[in-house]
C-alpha cells in the first residue's frame, strides 16, 4: 500500500505541473504566441536536463604504476594561459598512495603535440618547443586544447582520432572551434570564451552552446571550458574525476588557487 501511495503522490505532481504549464500557454490570447511559449518551456526543460544530468564519463582511477599521459595540443598563437593554468594543474597532483618517492607520486605525464618539432610562437611572443608530432606522439590519456589558429588536417584528424581513445579531450576558450571544426562537438552542448558564444552558435548551429558555465561535458569523452581561467577548473574537475575531491582541493591548494568553478557539475 505504502507504494502504492507513493506512486499516487508522484502522478499527481507530474499532472499539477503540467496542468501549471498549460495554463501559462492558454491564457496568451494568440496562437503564435502559445507555440512560441510552448517552445519556451520545452527548451528551458532540455537545458535543465542537460545541467542535471551530465553524461557518464570514461574516466577510471589508474593502477599505482600506470602515469597519465596529457598532451597539450600548441599551435601558432595558442594562449599561454589557456594551457599552461591545466599544465600547472597536472603537473601539480601528487597521490601520496601510489609509492614513496615523488616520482611514484605524480601521477600524469605532459607533453606539447603540435604539426612539427619546430618551435612555436604563442600568445606574447613566447616561444614552445612541441616534443612530439601529430605523426608520433604517444596515445594520451588526455588532450587538452587551447586557443590557437593551427587547423592543419593532420591535427583534426589527430583530434578525432583521440577522441575515441583517449579518456579526456577537452578544449579552453576558443579552443572549442577547434573541436567544432573536427566535427566532435556536433548535437552536444559546449561553451566558449563569453566573447565567443553568439559566434559559437551561429558558426555551428548543431551545437547547443551553453551560457554562463565555467565548462561544460558534451559527451563521455569531450569538456568545454569558458574563457582563459576556466581551463583551471575544468583541469581540477578532471583531477576529481580520477583522484576524488581531496586531491583536486589539495592541488588548488598548492597552487594558491582560490577559484571553486571546479566544484560545479559540468
Amino acid at each position: 500500500m505504502k507504494r502504492d501511495h507513493v506512486a499516487a503522490v508522484f502522478v499527481l505532481t507530474a499532472v499539477f505541473a503540467a496542468a501549471a504549464s498549460l495554463a501559462a500557454v492558454v491564457v496568451l490570447p494568440n496562437s503564435a504566441l502559445c507555440i512560441s511559449s510552448v517552445k519556451a518551456l520545452a527548451a528551458a526543460a532540455v537545458q535543465r536536463s542537460h545541467a542535471s544530468t551530465p553524461p557518464s564519463s570514461r574516466i577510471a582511477t589508474p593502477p599505482a604504476g600506470k602515469k597519465l599521459r596529457v598532451a597539450f595540443v600548441v599551435t601558432g598563437f595558442s594562449v599561454v594561459i589557456d594551457f599552461a593554468g591545466p599544465w600547472e594543474v597536472f603537473e601539480d597532483v601528487m597521490i601520496p598512495s601510489r609509492g614513496p618517492s615523488m616520482e611514484q607520486q605524480h601521477p600524469f605525464e605532459l607533453y606539447v603535440v603540435s604539426d612539427s618539432t619546430t618551435p612555436v610562437r604563442v600568445s606574447g611572443g613566447l616561444r614552445v618547443v612541441p616534443d612530439y608530432t601529430f605523426d608520433n606522439a604517444p596515445v594520451p590519456d588526455i588532450v587538452v586544447v587551447p586557443a590557437q589558429e593551427g587547423r592543419s588536417a593532420k591535427m583534426l584528424t589527430w583530434l578525432r582520432s583521440m577522441a575515441g581513445q583517449s579518456d579526456v579531450v577537452m578544449s579552453v576558450c576558443t579552443g572549442a572551434f577547434v573541436l567544432a571544426d573536427a566535427g566532435l562537438l556536433d548535437g552536444k552542448q559546449a561553451t566558449t570564451h563569453h566573447h565567443a558564444l553568439d559566434r559559437l552558435a551561429a558558426s555551428f548551429p548543431r551545437i547547443t552552446v551553453v551560457r554562463d558555465r565555467r565548462y561544460v561535458q558534451s559527451d563521455p569523452a569531450i569538456f568545454t571550458a569558458g574563457g582563459e581561467s576556466s581551463g583551471i577548473d575544468l583541469a581540477l574537475h578532471i583531477v576529481q574525476l580520477y583522484f576524488g575531491r581531496a586531491a583536486a582541493e589539495q592541488t588548488a591548494q598548492q597552487m594558491e588557487y582560490d577559484g571553486k568553478g571546479w566544484l560545479a557539475t559540468p
